[in-house]
């Protein structure tokens, strides 16, 4: 059916076949109406089906349309919605188009429990102590804020499939930000669109209006991708139930390229600061800097360019905050940086942003993009801790991407300047588990694998060694070398090459190994290396081996670690 609006329209019929047997009929707009008994509707997915526009539809009103790979039969998995607000009412399920002998509206119930499989957080391909949804895609982390005791984890969601589509905005917390507790989704696609990238702010004063007495909200701010692209707002004072704002959207398109809405709270100015990506004609990527009083009204402040087209400096997903070099509260500059990593440093006035420098490397690895940090976290522990969308495709899974671990970022004094150190959150100690710590005063070619008997799946390693002039240091990481050479003074890791200078005279390195890829840190932390890649998981095999010259006080401490996700689930 040609659904186009306008004076005319027309069928194409391009493919005519003669067959003996009944072809299978197409059902248009088939529907069927339930009772909500239960907290969820549960709707069977196949991974690789054709995808059905499925809309859920309440008396007088839609809720939301998605398109959905529905099982015509027997599912992979089951997605599971929250319904709750419509208990003891009737809602229906209306499919565009559907095979005239598919059981997938029949198979299609409420209950008060998801039906996740007895295999949930420990299916083959998933990450042990990388978040990742129960079902479904993700993407970039949004929102990412602390909030009555916990850490907020919102990130981009397709919860109906294992590719990237319907983006929702996913909900997970944490005490640690190490063992996550998923819940349901937040934000879902509207009359605006579907919800992209964003933030997330503690409105301590309430200066929009959103909250109660002694209840400050929780404020988030997302794109509605939709024509027009606009910023929204959603609030909660609980951390757990969400209300779009009535007049919405807050901000208009500046472009059809306008998204992913970065949002601090400026002390000096007293005001909130938006950092938008808005891309130009002809490419040109910029960040525009927006001001409020009440993060309901925003005024255009300046802008800043980033690469003209073909080039990644300052394309999407922004991220700004202020720390102070090598702790000096007297020091302090702003970071400005894009989804790719790169930044750049200079002072912010609550208007315009003053570069001193752009094009700064960040990470050095693959699979590694739209990294954000936490607002909100309290003075009293006043790290910046940033997690990033690891990029490991999980084939045959009901899952498909995660996020890395976090990372505490400072600034740091060098011969060239300030720049931003990335160091492994101290929370991530509670996984450790048994341990072998070795040391040798000289460790030359040929030396056995100290590290033979210790096979593990899930590993973190810290070595330190000063050494010579020449030669390698090879780290075997099941399967995987992280090979750091010594005159060139680089890390190589498969296609991958980082500079890792010595640091008075020594090398230390970090590495943190998960069934779906390594996090490697080096040189005190100014070079961070994650590599999204699945394992062998017959290869748990850790190794360490010199050529060349040998390398002086060799220290390692290698622990194999327990899996974050609760036992028994």
């Amino acid at each position: 059916v040609d659904t186009a609006k306008g004076g005319w329209g027309h069928l194409n019929v391009d493919h005519i076949v003669q067959t003996d047997a009944k072809p299978r009929g197409i059902l248009a707009g088939a529907e069927r109406t339930l009772a909500v008994t239960g907290k969820y509707l549960l709707i069977p997915i196949k991974m690789g089906a054709p995808r059905r526009v499925v809309t859920l539809l309440a008396p007088g009103k839609t809720i939301v349309r998605n398109e959905v790979d529905l099982a015509d039969a027997e599912p992979d998995w089951w997605a599971a919605v929250d319904v709750s607000p419509w208990r003891g009412k009737a809602i229906t399920v209306r499919v565009d188009r559907l095979p005239d002998d598919s059981t997938a509206l029949l198979a299609i119930e409420t209950s008060n429990t998801r039906r996740d499989g007895r295999e949930l957080y420990h299916e083959p391909l998933r990450g042990q102590f990388h978040f990742s949804p129960r079902r479904g895609w993700n993407n970039d982390p949004n929102g990412m804020v602390y909030f009555q005791g916990e850490y907020h984890l919102f990130f981009q969601h397709n919860p109906y499939g294992w590719a990237w589509g319907n983006m929702h905005w996913g909900h997970a917390v944490s005490r640690d930000m190490v063992r996550w507790e998923e819940l349901d989704d937040v934000l879902w696609p509207d009359e605006f669109g579907p919800m992209f990238s964003g933030s997330a702010v503690v409105d301590w004063n309430n200066t929009s209006g959103l909250g109660e007495a002694g209840k400050p909200p929780l404020v988030l701010i997302y794109t509605a991708a939709g024509n027009p692209t606009v910023q929204c707002i959603a609030s909660s004072t609980d951390g757990r139930h969400f209300t779009k704002y009535a007049r919405n959207p807050v901000l208009s398109q500046v472009t059809g390229g306008n998204r992913d809405p970065k949002v601090m709270w400026h002390e000096p100015s007293k005001q909130w600061v938006m950092v938008l990506y808005v891309e130009k004609p002809a490419g040109r990527h910029t960040v525009h800097f927006f001001t409020s009083p009440n993060l309901r009204e925003w005024t255009f402040a300046s802008h800043v360019e980033g690469d003209p087209a073909g080039r990644r400096f300052l394309f999407e997903c922004p991220d700004f905050f202020e720390l102070a070099v090598d702790g000096d509260v007297a020091r302090k500059l702003w970071v400005l940086r894009g989804a790719n990593g790169e930044y750049a440093l200079g002072g912010f006035d609550g208007v315009r942003f003053s570069g001193r420098a752009d094009h700064l490397a960040g990470q050095r690895g693959r699979g590694f993009y739209a990294p954000q940090t936490f607002s909100d976290i309290p003075a009293s522990d006043g790290r910046r801790i940033q997690i990033g969308w690891f990029q490991t495709e999980t084939k045959g899974m009901p899952f498909n991407q995660s996020m890395t671990i976090p990372v505490e970022l400072k600034l740091a004094a060098t011969s060239e300047g300030p720049r931003l150190t990335y160091t492994p959150v101290r929370e991530l100690e509670s996984l450790r588990g048994n341990s072998t710590r070795q040391a040798f005063e000289t460790f030359g070619p040929g030396a056995t694998n100290p590290l033979r008997s210790m096979p593990a799946e899930l590993v973190e390693l810290r070595a330190e060694f000063e050494p010579a002039e020449r030669g390698e240091v090879i780290f075997n990481i099941r399967g995987i070398p992280v090979v750091y050479r010594v005159k060139e003074q680089m890390l190589h890791v498969q296609d991958q090459i980082a500079p890792a200078p010595l640091r008075g005279g020594k090398q230390r390195l970090t590495i943190y190994c998960d069934r779906t890829g390594l996090e490697i840190f080096a040189s005190d932390g100014f070079t961070y290396m994650p590599f999204a890649i699945n394992l062998d998981p017959a290869n748990l095999a850790l190794g360490v081996e010199v050529k060349g010259a040998p390398v002086r006080d060799l220290r390692i401490d290698a622990y194999e670690l327990r899996p974050a996700w609760p036992r028994g689930k």
